[in-house]
């Protein structure tokens, strides 16, 4: 009887937090990678190289890795409405102003402050939920909140493209780009000061018996042994090793979704607006593949292998793809593994140092892994538009990129526990 009250309890909470949580990380991945959409005529405005291109698009992560604990430890200051509001509002003017880029130094320039504004705010998001949901439910939740990753390409991909083919008042449509899709997170940034609650106790759309039985819940999720101090997380082996596994996650997701664009375009087959259908098909197949493994590691309460399996699923994809270039349907079919493997990692993996870290340890840990792990997100591209200038192929980008989330895995297997709630 009890279990059906916390069950139902959780749905509610989970109804009212995660829907606007996911709109939020829509936008924000939005502004990340629409950079992959712009680059499909604004390289050529611009004149600017697969390197250049890719070192840009990746130099976001250096501004994000600098700024990420310090950040992280002020939202658990000052609370999650008042500093996720403050990054919305900078990462969305950072992000309009991309739309004024005039070559390559402007561009790495802004790449570097939107990452700077924008710090903080998945590591935040991932505390957030700590806040609110216990850890047997954690991957699922994790989920949900992620699934906001792959609907931005569904969505975003084909309004991107189709922004694309805007022209008017001086500006061109990569331009335009930036402005439309940077103003939603200025505008949202006044909405969190309303909507967003910063712990239960403060919850006014909870009763109060709801109150206590959100704190029993949670007292109960902390009785496990934990990490609460914030030097002894830093000094954590395993930590660093979860960072190590997260940075092989991050060089698929990144390298994929700057590159996808540019790969498919290559092929010289598909008109824009085909591009961002093509772009945004796999990642249907990705939600739900990332949902359904998600529940599966919260039903069986195992973590580890349901990180192993899915990576070295995607790693074998990812070479796959590179063999299969000459034939880009066959090779496209691979793409869509690859991106299912990718992302089918990120649930289960967050609910692993999640369950290490209390109070402030879980701030400055959580965004310590983050950061760490975000290094992937520089890399990947950068490692992508090295091989294509090189090489004038994308196929050595893919294989490093299988090589990386390969070595996910195995970091997986060395660093953490056979099972984890």
């Amino acid at each position: 009887m009890q279990d059906a009250v916390n069950a139902a309890l959780l749905r509610k909470v989970s109804g009212r937090l995660i829907p606007f949580m996911m709109l939020l990380y829509f936008v924000a991945f939005l502004d990340r990678v629409n950079i992959g959409f712009a680059a499909l005529t604004m390289n050529a405005d611009l004149g600017f190289s697969a390197t250049v291109f890719g070192a840009g698009a990746g130099i976001f992560f250096l501004g994000y890795v600098l700024f990420e604990v310090p950040s992280n430890l002020a939202l658990e200051k000052f609370g999650a409405r008042r500093w996720v509001a403050r990054i919305m509002f900078t990462w969305g003017l950072i992000s309009c102003a991309m739309a004024f880029v005039q070559g390559p130094t402007s561009f790495y320039v802004l790449r570097f402050l939107l990452g700077m504004a924008e710090a903080g705010f998945f590591p935040g998001m991932i505390l957030y939920l700590t806040y609110w949901f216990p850890a047997p439910t954690r991957a699922r939740i994790v989920s949900l909140f992620f699934i906001a990753v792959p609907l931005s390409n569904v969505i975003g991909a084909p309004l991107s493209t189709l922004f694309l083919e805007l022209d008017a008042f001086g500006l061109k449509g990569w331009q335009w780009l930036f402005l439309l899709e940077g103003m939603p997170a200025i505008l949202l940034a006044f909405v969190v000061l309303r909507f967003l609650t910063d712990r239960p106790s403060s919850a006014a759309w909870l009763t109060t018996e709801e109150k206590r039985q959100m704190e029993t819940l949670l007292k109960a999720d902390q009785a496990t042994p934990r990490t609460h101090s914030l030097r002894a997380a830093f000094t954590d082996l395993r930590l660093w090793i979860f960072g190590g596994v997260y940075f092989g996650i991050t060089v698929g997701i990144y390298g994929l979704g700057f590159w996808l664009p540019l790969i498919i375009q290559s092929t010289g087959t598909f008109t824009t607006r085909e591009i961002g259908l093509l772009v945004a098909a796999p990642y249907v197949v990705v939600s739900t593949v990332m949902y359904l493994w998600s529940r599966h590691s919260d039903k069986s309460g195992e973590r580890v292998w349901h990180v192993v399996l899915p990576a070295w699923t995607a790693a074998a994809a990812f070479m796959a793809s590179a063999a299969l270039l000459d034939t880009p349907m066959l090779a496209y079919f691979a793409v869509i593994l690859a991106a299912s493997g990718v992302f089918a990692t990120v649930p289960p993996f967050w609910s692993l140092p999640t369950a290490l870290l209390g109070s402030t340890a879980a701030a400055g840990g959580i965004a310590l892994v983050n950061s760490v792990g975000n290094l992937g997100s520089y890399f990947g591209p950068m490692i992508v538009g090295y091989f294509r200038d090189a090489s004038q192929s994308y196929a050595f980008g893919l294989i490093a990129m299988g090589g990386f989330i390969f070595m996910t895995g195995v970091l997986a297997l060395l660093g953490a526990p056979k099972r984890s709630g």
